[in-house]
């Protein structure tokens, strides 16, 4: 069973899966992230005598990947793992991708984590869960440089979780209210992450920068109390959300959707064009049936996901294994 201490043998296979996640949570821009364990990527690496990385099978929901480490997020993290603790040996990576690229639903930042959990079970001293966050974070810098903390560490630890420090990196789980789930609506579209960042603006008016701190204040504050009006007071997205709005012509009528049918929030999952919502489970129902039915108006196809707001992180998972 992959995850087991093994004493005395050395383990030659791996396998572990990530979570996809949603990036900002609204007001969080780069600083709040949320595992929505919904989709999934799962990764299996193979212990190999020659060093560095290399792609093996790719599987899933995409023809294929990049096999070069500064192009594909899982080779990347997996080598930066590898090089840090001088590993005497080199792995090849299954991936198997369950999360969309482009999507907004940190499709590059579960394979980087998938990546770096199932390496980490390879190595003769693992290290501790958390404290391979940095390495994951060198597989998202593929898509984005530098890379944004948000979907990397929601994947990696599970429900939601604040970026309160990044000079001395402190990432932390914020309590979630019970009786809450995550809408996520995937629209037939594409937005590229890199492209979406080029966008937003150096600078920004004070009073929006006012506004958008009482939004996250409201927000952190209302999860930590389970004050589910603070919660709908703070779930508004004033300062990015305005500037990536032409991207998604349908966000407009998607958001007020979901509102309408008693979303406390909606937005963006991440830089798009997948757009999020909470809800209290008895109008969950509801709130997905009028966000897809929002984007079919707007001539859009869609497909919908939804998942507990306390979703598992990355994991080990069980793996045919051989021992040496």
């Amino acid at each position: 069973m992959a995850g087991r201490e093994r004493i005395g043998a050395m383990r030659t296979i791996a396998s572990a899966s990530a979570p996809a996640s949603i990036g900002n949570v609204g007001p969080g821009f780069d600083i709040l992230g949320q595992a929505f364990d919904a989709l999934k990527d799962r990764v299996t690496v193979h212990r190999e005598d020659a060093p560095g990385v290399r792609l093996g099978k790719v599987t899933g929901c995409v023809p294929g990947l990049p096999a070069e480490p500064h192009r594909n997020t899982a080779l990347a993290a997996a080598l930066a793992l590898l090089e840090s603790q001088k590993a005497p040996f080199g792995v090849r990576l299954d991936v198997d991708k369950g999360v969309p690229v482009s999507a907004g639903m940190g499709g590059s930042a579960a394979s980087a984590v998938a990546a770096v959990v199932a390496v980490n079970a390879l190595l003769d001293k693992p290290l501790a869960h958390g404290a391979l966050l940095p390495f994951a974070m060198e597989g998202e810098r593929v898509s984005s440089d530098p890379p944004p903390w948000d979907n990397v560490m929601a994947s990696l630890l599970g429900g939601l979780v604040i970026a309160a420090r990044l000079d001395a990196a402190h990432v932390q789980q914020i309590p979630a209210p019970e009786g809450l789930v995550s809408i996520v609506v995937h629209p037939d579209a594409e937005i590229e992450t890199r492209a979406a960042r080029g966008i937003l603006k150096p600078t920004i008016p004070m009073e929006t920068v006012v506004e958008h701190s009482r939004r996250l204040a409201a927000f952190v504050a209302g999860c930590a109390a389970s004050d589910l009006k603070l919660i709908r007071d703070g779930l508004d997205d004033v300062l990015v959300e305005p500037q990536r709005r032409f991207l998604l012509p349908a966000l407009p009528a998607v958001k007020a959707a979901a509102l309408g049918a008693g979303a406390l929030g909606c937005s963006f999952s991440g830089s798009g064009p997948s757009i999020f919502a909470w809800a209290v489970e008895a109008d969950a129902d509801a709130v997905e049936k009028a966000m897809v039915k929002a984007f079919k108006a707007e001539g859009l196809k869609s497909r919908s996901y939804r998942a507990a707001i306390r979703s598992q992180g990355a994991r080990l998972e069980p793996a045919m294994e051989t021992v040496a």
